[in-house]
């Protein structure tokens, strides 16, 4: 028995102690996560349809050339990045029960709109607006996941919920290549036309779920399946020092300040504007470009073989989470130094020349630990801002941003599709990304040390001055004590 809660512990988390947070735990682990990364599913099942029809059909059906592909992307970020802070500002005056399957609805009708697209210049104004939609569900998940979970469980649930997008990623493969075998030319339609039509068909049930099921955050929440002893606790079980002073659905100018005014904004931004450009091989679908450009593979082998990458992302990014909620310390750091190693590894087989296929292979398939530090980057986050949910919502919202706001032109310098199959300065890019990221690493680790030691020593020097305090007072009651003990003597010794 006592194994086998060593193994709950060490696969999901701390076991409350009590019976009705034990409840509580297990009924927010289904609503929350099923519908956040049935969302997430959706969200980049569509964002890699785009690159799967790119590589099905679609290229030569709209008579794409040159970098089109990659302007679709960076249109699509564009999208994105006007989006993301917005949307997760909108999560602190809109239920996020409300806001979350409203957005996902809009995208879902955009991915309709894609199915019937006759021009690329049409897919850039389709992509535009799915990007602003589609900015909503992930940095506004890990917002909702920081207001729910204690740092000892949140860095699985992040990892599940991360690893939900990459299986989009891994089943939008899959798909394509049974839509491509089975549906192409089906009512006059092309196979790539039947993906995004399936992916819409997809997305819509899931946003009604959400709509109905999503508890929001602990202090709005209305779910009928929690009782008011457990929407008591899911509040109770987060109130530490750190953290409640500043709540949820505060908005001020001040927040201006607490987030400007902060190294948290500066380090954990550039800690993922940069640590995320280690995912360009996966988020730009390099290695069906490099089978496609290489010749000699079928149009279901070039869907179906990057999916080994994905899958091993998968593996690394919960085998990771799982790690770091495991160590007393919750320390996140050594994740995005193995996902630094593995890319610049997997970079320098990419270059080599005289690499086998295999090896090829395989350093494709490595390059997918980047995703691991997906997760991490955003619990750790979501801990160094424990203490102001409003802040909290922007600097998660501002990683993202920024990170978005290099992908608009990073693929477009380093990863142009008339590069394939080579892909020279993206490589090096990547080998610099790589070492970039271990030394921002080592920053944002100094600065919440530095923080954290420093909050210690005011704690300190507090209960230092509470303790004087009431020594002070002790004494001076002794003194009066004594004072009217020399009274009384001195009464008695006239009378004598």
């Amino acid at each position: 028995m006592a194994v086998l809660r060593k193994i709950r512990h060490f696969v999901w988390g701390e076991i409350p102690e009590s019976k009705t947070e034990r409840s509580l735990l297990l009924k927010i682990d289904w609503f929350i996560l099923s519908y956040c990364c049935l969302m997430y599913f959706s969200n980049y099942l569509d964002r890699s349809n785009i690159a799967n029809a790119y590589v099905s059909g679609m290229k030569e059906e709209l008579n794409m050339h040159g970098t089109q592909y990659n302007q679709i992307n960076t249109i699509f970020t564009c999208g994105y990045i006007v989006g993301m802070i917005p949307n997760n500002l909108m999560l602190q005056v809109v239920p996020p029960r409300i806001w979350f399957p409203a957005m996902q609805i809009i995208w879902g009708v955009l991915t309709f709109c894609t199915s019937a697209a006759s021009t690329v210049q049409q897919i850039y104004v389709i992509r535009f607006f799915q990007g602003i939609a589609e900015s909503s569900t992930f940095v506004g998940t890990h917002y909702i996941l920081g207001s729910w979970y204690k740092p000892g469980e949140l860095g699985k649930r992040s990892g599940i919920f991360t690893s939900s997008g990459l299986a989009g990623t891994l089943f939008s493969g899959l798909l394509q290549a049974a839509v491509y075998t089975n549906l192409n030319g089906v009512s006059g339609r092309s196979g790539w036309r039947w993906l995004f039509i399936i992916d819409g068909v997809i997305t819509m049930p899931i946003a009604l779920y959400g709509f109905f099921m999503f508890p929001d955050v602990p202090t709005t929440t209305k779910a009928f399946y929690l009782s008011d002893e457990e929407r008591l606790i899911s509040c109770e079980r987060l109130e530490t020092d750190k953290n409640k002073d500043i709540n949820h659905g505060h908005l001020s100018w001040s927040i201006v300040k607490r987030v400007v005014g902060n190294w948290r904004w500066y380090g954990c931004s550039l800690l993922f504007a940069i640590s995320g450009e280690t995912e360009s091989f996966g988020s730009n679908n390099l290695m069906g470009q490099w089978l496609k450009a290489m010749g000699g593979f079928t149009v279901p082998q070039i869907n179906n073989y990057p999916s080994g990458a994905t899958a091993f992302a998968i593996v690394s990014t919960l085998v990771c989470a799982t790690w770091t909620d495991a160590t007393p310390s919750r320390s996140r750091w050594p994740v995005l130094v193995y996902m630094s190693i593995c890319c610049i590894i997997a970079s320098a087989i990419l270059l080599a020349p005289s690499s086998p296929l295999g090896a090829r292979f395989f350093a494709w398939y490595l390059a997918g630990a980047s995703y691991a530090g997906q997760a991490t980057t955003f619990a750790w986050a979501n801990q160094i801002c424990a203490d102001d949910h409003a802040a909290r919502g922007v600097v998660l919202a501002s990683m993202n941003m920024w990170n978005n706001v290099v992908n608009a032109w990073w693929p477009l310098v380093f990863y142009p599709a008339t590069d394939a199959p080579r892909f020279t300065k993206g490589l090096w890019a990547m080998i610099g990304t790589s070492i970039a990221t271990l030394i921002v690493t080592w920053f944002v680790w100094y600065m919440e040390r530095r923080e954290t030691r420093s909050r210690q020593e005011q704690v300190e020097a507090a209960d230092g001055g509470r303790a004087r305090e009431k020594d002070d007072a002790a004494d001076e009651r002794l003194g009066r004590k004594s004072s009217r003990g020399e009274d009384e003597k001195s009464v008695t010794s006239r009378h004598s």
